[in-house]
């Protein structure tokens, strides 16, 4: 008990020390010899092992208040937070950590070395957080010379955020700066393997799973949120779920005791082999995280619960735990103010104190009911002691939950137990898809379908929960938190007493009895539900046309049968991803031919991650001397991934079959030239048809292209008409219109773009010509699909 006594002396003193510089005020060393008070009173020989550990427990105290006043950086001029705010400056410096990829946007943690102001080079310390555009990639390791001006954590405007990054050390910011790699792979070895491994298997994941389920396994798997989509991060928000997207103590905790509970139904507890499984799996799912200093902290403490499991020094557990927590807060007294060592280390107190009573009276209630060795017995103890993990961690963690996230939802511990059960099967059957997937992709395919039942089955939990009204509110108050543990503390002296629950769970346990054995039910449903999902999602025999809705860009899915064929990319990896996810069956991960109509970031962008998440057989694009960051890591993946090229030309013609045919209109073998976009103007306008419904595709064609067109009498008559250009001024002419003559018109554009798209003219030429109900738009309607057999059409939007 004399270490649980001076663990939390320690951890209380750094927890003064901070309030107590919070509240201005710094402390003089000598105040430790307060800490000498208590001595004298040996003389008096009376308790003299209390007031030996009391004196001891205070000269820790007070050293801890001290050693945390000390531990926090000043203002020096060889730091970097020195620098803020005075003018661009040059730093060379190494990125620390893996970097967090965004849809659009990459953060850097940059570890300077050197800073270079007016011409002259001085060491320096300290680290940036970069923000840095997503293309070209950069990875841990990589020495960087970047030019820009360093701010104040104060210019990122949300102070939850602000201290978050200040307790990682963070000094200063600074957002695109011009970058130059200077050396690669200069970090420590075994961390560039552990992030090489966790970045090829992420892009495993999105090579054999759709969207969200894709972004969603990173998250959880591999603890990397950027591309988890903002729609499905809402609803774990306001359902109360979304710590279930952040890899903690809490996470690791419900792995490892559904492990052991799995261990002990598979093995028995012989050779404490169901502990072996768990600290296997904690440790694997950890390293695929990239061992990040909060998941490492986790799993110490996860950790040393099993050792004493193992050990069978059970009562120890909070004894290592305590020592633990103060051993890491002595190293980086900062954690202790984090959300992720708090959830930690009371989910590990929920496990210690909450866990066994909730399982011993589910047990008896279980074993009320059935024989001891029956095959149903070791099942439904199996999921009891699930459950009792899932909601002995939950009990401990929830006022941190609501503390730290912001939101109050009374079905969060509800849903949060409804999609536990997917958390362990999303994390074996992910891990082990992306594992195999680095080895034999087809293999990895089919484990990802198992992977994929888990995770949609967890995002329509999250999806159902989300309706249910919920409470936002700006803070929480400590005075709340403090109270619900001290109560909690209460419930659980209490909980012997908690017999009246027997014959309600006794009569629930028996409901189990006619169930099949358990190696024969789980997998006929599994396959039973792949089955059903498969034979849903095969396609049908009509064309389907799909203007997907990303934002101020283009992208267009043509589907024919098995076929697909994709129109550019947009503007945004993120959005196309998730559109793909929509209109794609889960287990097809291939892309027939892939069409750039023009190099433009907002056409190429999302294409870049395409290449990266499925097979493409094909790329169709035109030739062009055009050259930026994004198009040029466009070509590179190209060649990287063998994938067979066409260059672009009028008279091409590709054949999807039963008459379905696409033609290439433009560009001319002669290109354009001088226009006020020669870029635009040779880009690849295509004109798709089947029987007499017919789509005119123009990408950015402005009116030079479209005069071009009508000159060359190219065959341009259609059904249905993508506006050109967005909807610019600079395109969909009177003359052309007239030749085009379409019954319907679909304009791609973003909402509230920063170019005023569509043009208040071209809406007026087209709402006279055919009426406003048959003008489509992407920013106002979503998703707009066109189906046709060849004789009819049928439009869906809002998809």
């Amino acid at each position: 008990m004399s270490l649980i006594y001076f663990s939390i002396a320690w951890v209380t003193g750094i927890f003064v020390g901070n309030v107590l510089l919070e509240s201005g005020l710094k402390v003089s060393p000598w105040y430790m010899l307060l800490g000498l008070i208590p001595f004298p009173l040996l003389f008096l020989g009376i308790q003299r092992k209390r007031i030996i550990l009391t004196g001891i427990c205070l000269v820790i105290f007070l050293g801890a208040i001290g050693y945390f006043q000390s531990q926090l950086p000043g203002v020096a001029e060889n730091g970097l937070r020195f620098y803020r705010g005075q003018g661009a400056v040059e730093v060379r410096g190494r990125v620390i950590g893996d970097p967090e990829i965004g849809d659009q946007t990459t953060r850097l943690h940059l570890s300077a070395a050197e800073i270079k102001q007016d011409g002259e080079w001085r060491e320096v310390s300290g680290t940036a957080l970069l923000f840095v555009p997503r293309y070209p990639t950069l990875s841990y390791g990589d020495v960087l010379l970047v030019q820009g001006k360093l701010t104040d954590l104060a210019r990122l405007g949300n102070l939850d955020y602000q201290r978050y990054l200040a307790l990682q050390g963070i000094s200063a910011t600074m957002s695109y700066p011009d970058i130059e790699v200077i050396a690669e792979g200069a970090g420590f070895q075994p961390l560039v393997w552990i992030y090489s491994l966790r970045s090829n298997i992420s892009q495993v994941l999105t090579e054999i799973l759709p969207e969200p389920q894709a972004s969603l396994a990173q998250g959880i798997i591999l603890g990397i949120r950027g591309n988890i989509p903002s729609p499905v991060r809402a609803d774990f928000v306001h359902s109360g779920t979304a710590h279930l997207l952040a890899i903690s103590g809490l996470h690791l905790s419900i792995v490892a005791g559904i492990m052991v509970s799995l261990g002990i139904w598979l093995f028995g507890r012989r050779g404490y082999l169901y502990v072996w499984l768990a600290l296997v799996t904690i440790w694997l799912y950890a390293l695929l995280t990239g061992l990040q200093p909060p998941v490492f902290r986790a799993v110490i403490m996860v950790s040393l619960f099993l050792v004493a499991e193992l050990l069978g020094r059970q009562r120890s557990a909070l004894t290592a735990l305590s020592l633990a927590a103060a051993v890491m807060i002595g190293i980086s007294p900062q954690i202790l103010g984090t959300a992720s060592f708090q959830m930690s280390f009371m989910a590990m107190i929920g496990l210690i104190f909450v866990f066994p009573p909730v399982q011993s009276l589910l047990r008896r209630g279980v074993n009320a009911r059935l024989t001891e060795d029956s095959p149903l017995a070791s099942a439904a103890n199996f999921t009891v002691d699930s459950f009792s993990v899932s909601l002995g961690a939950l009990v401990a963690v929830w006022p941190l939950i609501a503390y730290y996230f912001g939101i109050v939802s009374p079905v969060a511990l509800l849903a949060t137990l409804f999609a536990l059960p997917a958390l362990s099967g999303t994390i074996v059957t992910g891990a082990l898809a992306g594992i195999a997937g680095l080895l034999i992709l087809p293999v990895a395919q089919v484990i990802a379908w198992l992977s994929w039942l888990s995770l949609s089955y967890m995002l329509l939990v999250v999806q159902v929960f989300a309706v249910f009204p919920y409470i936002e509110i700006d803070e929480v108050s400590p005075a709340l938190v403090w109270g619900y543990y001290a109560i909690l503390l209460l419930v659980i002296y209490s909980a012997r007493n908690w017999r009246r629950w027997d014959t309600l769970i006794s009569r629930a346990t028996g409901f189990a009895s006619g169930l099949p054995r358990k190696w024969v039910l789980p997998p006929l449903l599994i396959v039973a539900g792949l089955v059903v999902i498969t034979t849903i999602t095969l396609p049908d025999d009509n064309l389907h046309v799909s203007f997907l809705d990303v934002g101020q860009g283009d992208a267009i899915l043509i589907q024919k049968g098995n076929r697909q064929i994709l129109v550019d990319g947009g503007p945004s990896p993120q959005a196309i991803a998730l559109e793909l996810a929509r209109k794609m069956p889960f287990w097809d991960r291939t892309i027939d031919l892939v069409i750039l109509t023009h190099p433009g970031a907002d056409h190429v962008t999302g294409l870049v991650e395409v290449l990266k998440r499925y097979r493409v057989k094909g790329v169709l694009y035109p030739a062009t001397d055009y050259r930026s960051v994004i198009y040029d890591q466009w070509c590179q993946l190209l060649e990287d991934k063998d994938i067979k090229q066409t260059t672009a030309r009028a008279g091409q013609q590709i054949n999807l079959g039963q008459g379905v045919v696409i033609e290439v209109l433009n560009p001319q073998t002669a290109r354009l030239t001088g226009t006020q976009s020669d870029t635009d103007n040779n880009g690849v306008v295509l004109r798709l048809r089947s029987g007499k419904i017919s789509f005119l595709l123009t990408a950015d064609a402005m009116w030079e292209a479209e005069y071009d067109l009508v000159v060359r009498r190219s065959n341009l008559m259609s059904t249905v008409l993508k506006v050109g250009h967005h909807g610019s001024a600079t395109s969909t002419t009177v003359e052309f219109l007239d030749v085009v003559n379409p019954r319907l018109a679909v304009i791609s554009v973003g909402a509230d773009n920063a170019f005023g798209h569509p043009s208040r003219d071209v809406v007026d030429r087209l709402r006279q010509r055919i009426g406003q109900e048959n003008i489509y738009r992407t920013d106002e309607d979503g998703t707009i699909e066109f189906t046709t057999d060849g004789e009819r059409l049928w439009v869906k939007v809002g998809e």
